[in-house]
């Protein structure tokens, strides 16, 4: 059970409610949003998010928009990167079974 709740975090408010994906999920979600990024105008990791899109730095004081939950789109090209992979994989099964028949 502490397995679990470690790998969880704050979602652990949720109790045994919506299930264990759902939660995983928004779970990684959060953290994301919640943590400091780097400022694309002076290069220091002190960006916070203020609001859905909009996001501050604390060094230089600027105000900026980016996506929601993050100010860059690092973590839609990394599963992205992750579904290209698949098809090259399940293609090479294919050919490898194709020569041994």
């Amino acid at each position: 059970m502490k397995a679990t709740e470690e790998k969880l975090g704050s979602v652990k408010r949720f109790g045994a409610r919506y299930g264990r994906k759902p939660k995983l999920k928004f779970s990684k979600i959060e953290t994301e949003q919640r943590k400091l990024h780097k400022c694309p105008y002076c290069s220091k990791t002190a960006v916070k998010r203020v609001a859905v899109g909009i996001w501050h730095c604390r060094k230089c004081n600027a105000k900026f928009t980016g996506k929601a939950y993050s100010v860059n789109k690092r973590i839609i090209e990394k599963e992205a990167a992750e579904l290209v992979e698949e098809p090259a994989i399940i293609k090479e099964e294919i050919e490898e079974a194709s020569e041994e028949a």
